[in-house]
């Protein structure tokens, strides 16, 4: 019997590795989105120039290794699965108010961002920065609130933890489905001045260098900002 495991693809081939290969730069060239669904099978093999033999291969590992996740009926995803897909958001949602799910983030996000500091990569912190500066020149505000969704979640990856992760992705879903757009503010798009251009710098910042305490507290505040623009009644945040 052989000492191999049969359930694991074999990417060792010259066209499983070129597969691998190949797939590895189209993914680092795609730009930053909340969710970047790949082409169909039939397509990617033509872009890559590639068997889809050996891309199902590369696939294959990719999915295992965590870096995409697929979705019956949707296509495959770059990224972790989202926890939220396993989870009925719906009925969460239903449950739950604005000032619970504000509560919930002012409890959870300044965590995430103090672990970010701890663990964040050279790449975390670009693709951090870029998603910063892309939401400053969002010409909407739905624009805006999906970069701004982008960079939140991008803190929660380079935290390095994949519960926390998870526990995140759980929190936005239903923080989306929970009434949010209805409190967005007048206008066609985000002033020149808006307070969040501002609070995200300096959490990005402060994750750049390391400093675990004030990131948390970046976070925080800029937590608390929000809170204080969208609901009326503030709940106290503990120090």
């Amino acid at each position: 019997m052989s000492g191999t495991d049969s359930s694991i693809p074999n990417i060792h081939g010259d066209g499983g590795s070129a597969a691998m290969v190949q797939l590895q730069a189209y993914l680092a060239q795609l730009p930053a989105a909340e969710e970047s669904r790949l082409p169909s099978e039939r397509e990617l093999s033509e872009i890559l120039g590639v068997s889809r033999g050996d891309l199902r291969k590369a696939l294959a590992i990719m999915e295992k290794d965590g870096r995409i996740w697929r979705h019956v009926g949707k296509g495959t995803f770059v990224g972790s699965r989202p926890l939220s897909t396993t989870i009925e958001i719906a009925d969460i949602a239903a449950r739950t108010t604005p000032s619970d799910v504000m509560r919930a983030r002012l409890l959870l996000e300044p965590q995430i961002a103090r672990e970010a500091a701890l663990h964040a990569t050279i790449d975390d912190i670009a693709a951090m920065r870029l998603a910063e500066r892309q939401m400053r020149d969002a010409g909407s505000w739905r624009q805006y609130e999906t970069l701004d969704n982008l960079l939140h979640r991008q803190i929660a990856q380079a935290s390095g933890n994949a519960l926390l992760v998870g526990l995140f992705d759980v929190l936005n879903a239903t923080r989306r489905t929970v009434v949010w757009g209805r409190l967005r503010a007048d206008g066609a798009r985000p002033p020149a001045d808006h307070h969040s251009f501002a609070d995200h710098a300096r959490i990005v910042d402060a994750i750049a260098e390391r400093n675990l305490p004030g990131a948390a507290a970046a976070m925080l505040a800029h937590l608390q900002q929000v809170e204080r623009r969208l609901l009326p009644n503030p709940v106290p945040a503990e120090p």
